[in-house]
């Protein structure tokens, strides 16, 4: 018999989460049926996204989520004991599933699981971060999207973040000057000295225009936008003749409860014929092997450097998301069961 842990979310958000938005349940898991298996959490993940998503989900669901498992009992040949694999299976510490075929992370249908085999060597945390769903969002969503060419400027902000410290290492890697936005000093110098980050500057302390007009005297190519709000309005005024905008996440406006508003951005659109695109990263779910292949081999190159922010203790999973969404993570938020 297995007891699993689930931490469900007791009531919607209003604002920032509370420790009063969730509880913490406990359930016995069946015996496993036929080509089932028996999931055991190891790393699971914390992510800007699940603010806005749980409002798609009634009260007293298990809180949404991916995590990197370890199998420990199953009746599956392609997922024998020992193995580990990425499913969207909650904030659960113990999952029983009977998995469905498909692509890497195709969807978030929790019967859906991929194996982790091709990591060589590195630690299987990154299958929630630079080698899963936020490495692929970055990969995709600024090659495609902004589609850099060598010598231009790219402004990245959440610039520390799982995704936005990858966007700005790739950019790096296509030769381009690359300015960053982040929320303390410690994160700037993170971005600067270890990631190879051309400028990277504290928006809670100085003035993002000066500092844009600092950095980019002749202009802004390319935008990743994590943050949205204000910030994005100034960025999006400094930018050159053709540039392109890639929306991945608005997460300063994910606690708001009254719709913020910005400046107006339409006549640099107009003028500038600039193009702004959002995405959700599953449209390229068919090629995510592609992207943890590349961003795989430039890490064991050398060329792209991560960073995690480890909380230990799946009952601390509710910490943890808070803690992320008031930005107190360096790199990819991970929470070790």
């Amino acid at each position: 018999m297995v007891i699993a842990k689930k931490i469900i979310y007791a009531k919607r958000f209003e604002g920032e989460p509370t420790p009063s938005n969730f509880r913490l349940e406990t359930e016995e898991l069946p015996a496993l049926g036929s080509g089932e298996i028996l999931c055991e959490a190891e790393y699971l993940s914390v992510d800007p996204y699940m603010r806005p998503y749980m409002s798609r989900f009634p009260v007293n669901s298990v809180m949404i989520g991916g995590q990197v498992a370890k199998v420990i009992e199953s009746n599956n040949p392609k997922y024998p004991v020992g193995s580990h694999v990425f499913g969207y299976f909650g904030w659960r510490s113990h999952t029983v599933v009977k998995p469905s075929e498909g692509t890497v992370e195709n969807s978030m249908n929790p019967d859906e699981v991929t194996r982790l085999d091709d990591f060589e060597g590195l630690p299987y945390s990154l299958g929630i971060g630079y080698l899963g769903m936020p490495g692929s969002t970055a990969y995709f969503g600024f090659l495609e999207l902004c589609k850099p060419k060598a010598g231009e400027v790219v402004v990245v902000t959440g610039a520390a973040g799982a995704v936005g410290s990858l966007v700005g290492q790739i950019a790096r890697i296509k030769g381009c000057k690359v300015i960053g936005f982040a929320g303390s000093d410690e994160k700037c110098t993170w971005l600067k000295e270890e990631l190879g980050f051309d400028y990277a500057f504290n928006y809670k302390t100085c003035d993002v225009g000066k500092s844009l007009n600092e950095a980019a005297p002749t202009g802004v190519d390319c935008y990743f936008d994590n943050v949205g709000g204000e910030i994005s309005s100034v960025i999006i005024s400094k930018m050159n003749k053709y540039g392109r905008i890639s929306v991945c996440g608005s997460i300063s406006g994910y606690n708001d409860t009254k719709i913020r508003l910005a400046p107006v951005v339409q006549p640099s659109f107009i003028f500038n014929e600039l193009k702004m695109e959002g995405f959700l990263v599953h449209r390229w779910k068919d090629r995510f092997p592609e992207a943890v292949k590349a961003v795989r081999d430039w890490i064991k190159d050398g060329k792209v450097k991560y960073r995690e922010t480890a909380t230990k203790g799946f009952e601390n999973m509710p910490q943890a998301f808070m803690d992320m969404l008031k930005g107190k993570n360096l790199g990819k938020a991970v929470v070790q069961a």
